[in-house]
């Protein structure tokens, strides 16, 4: 949709041509911005509540900051995934308010919006040590889409009582993202203890016949508590962006 196009579509509602819903229905399917190497959906967040988030890994540095740039142009944020130093020392160079969060390889263009005081938060909650990134990779996803997070690290069933004295935090919580790999008992363990859903994220971590996660990923599938949904391995912003929709009530940010 060109410029002249949506001026006449502004005229059109202005003279009662059009009504508000259908002006804003037809907004919804503008088109992408073509960049060549790249088709930048800027009209995601209309349609889905927050804008097109960039998978930096295989895409080259120049390539990254051009779509975040445009990103950014149209939108209060860019979120971009996976994201390394090179990436981010190469962006903070050329665009402002540029925020990398090494742990969870997150980079971010722009302010996040504030959450209420009053929202209950999303509990983001990890078995280790090891398991960190990914988690953090979800905590970082969570805030930059407004909402709360409480971060409840290194609470795996090794240790079980370093879990239960969070029972308080947890059953607070509008939603919970489980981190663990190994065997992934940790995600059946909450999911047995609270009424908010659970979306449970397997990682890598663990010795040979945790085959990278997938053992953890098939326990988290069987799991015997109800309310446990499953993401892929490693996959902390997918349970992060699933959480942080719950905790939004499916409304646009």
């Amino acid at each position: 949709m060109t410029e002249r196009q949506v001026a006449r579509l502004l005229r059109d509602v202005r003279a009662g041509r059009v009504s508000v819903a259908e002006a804003v229905s037809r907004l919804r399917g503008m088109p992408f911005e073509d960049l060549g190497f790249a088709k930048v959906d800027t009209h995601r967040e209309l349609r889905t509540g927050f804008p097109e988030v960039i998978y930096c890994e295989g895409k080259a540095v120049e390539h990254v900051i051009a779509i975040a740039r445009r990103i950014r142009e149209r939108h209060h944020v860019a979120l971009a995934t996976r994201c390394s130093r090179q990436i981010y020392e190469a962006a903070a160079a050329e665009l402002a308010e540029v925020t990398w969060h090494e742990t969870a390889r997150i980079m971010v263009v722009g302010r996040p919006a504030r959450p209420s005081g009053r929202a209950r938060p999303v509990a983001v909650v990890s078995a280790g040590t090891a398991d960190a990134p990914v988690a953090e990779e979800a905590a970082v996803t969570v805030e930059t889409m407004g909402c709360r997070v409480e971060r409840l690290y290194d609470v795996g069933v090794a240790g079980l009582h370093r879990l239960l004295v969070h029972r308080q935090k947890l059953e607070r919580a509008r939603a919970i993202v489980v981190v663990a790999g190994m065997e992934g008992a940790l995600a059946s363990v909450v999911g047995g203890l609270v009424s908010a859903p659970v979306i449970a994220v397997p990682t890598s971590v663990g010795y040979g016949a945790s085959f990278r996660g997938l053992a953890a990923l098939l326990t988290m599938l069987n799991s015997c508590a109800a309310g446990v949904a499953v993401v892929n391995i490693d996959n902390g912003f997918g349970a992060g962006y699933f959480a942080a929709l719950v905790a939004r009530g499916g409304r646009p940010g």
